[in-house]
């Protein structure tokens, strides 16, 4: 993998996430080969141009970023969801930071938290997040502001 942007990248740690593991299609969606599931490649708010992701992004609440998968059209396929917390950390790359993805498969990604589907059984208020920053998770108010990247197929 190659640094893009400002990501950093180990050499001396195992990628977790490499290119050969994702058959990247032309209609800006990736199927990850070791899970079967198909990602959207940019964010939502985001625009896939051909070759990359453009924009930032937007930031959703959990209600809001649940709701905005319902029903979302993408590549032909209206069955796009919020992924839970194991299948968003199936695609966090631990030899890179900033973001911490596979820059090549998920082009332009923002290095900040992403929702899961996943609620925080700790805390009713509370659900999963992952940092595409560093690469951590962690449990957040459901009325805080992330960013989302929505799935298909599995379960």
């Amino acid at each position: 993998m190659q640094p893009l942007h400002a990501q950093t990248c180990h050499n001396d740690i195992t990628p977790t996430t490499p290119t050969q593991d994702f058959t990247r299609h032309d209609d800006g969606t990736v199927t990850h080969n070791k899970t079967g599931l198909i990602w959207m490649r940019c964010a939502l708010g985001q625009n896939w141009n051909g070759a990359t992701c453009t924009g930032s992004g937007q930031a959703y609440t959990w209600p809001a970023a649940l709701q905005a998968a319902e029903g979302f059209s993408f590549a032909g396929h209206n069955d796009w969801r919020l992924p839970d917390i194991k299948e968003l950390n199936s695609i966090v790359e631990q030899a890179c930071m900033s973001p911490a993805i596979n820059a090549m498969v998920f082009p332009a990604a923002p290095s900040t938290w992403f929702w899961s589907a996943s609620p925080y059984a700790g805390y009713v208020r509370d659900a999963w997040s992952v940092s595409f920053g560093g690469g951590s998770d962690g449990a957040f108010l459901k009325t805080g502001s992330d960013r989302v990247r929505l799935v298909r197929g599995g379960q």
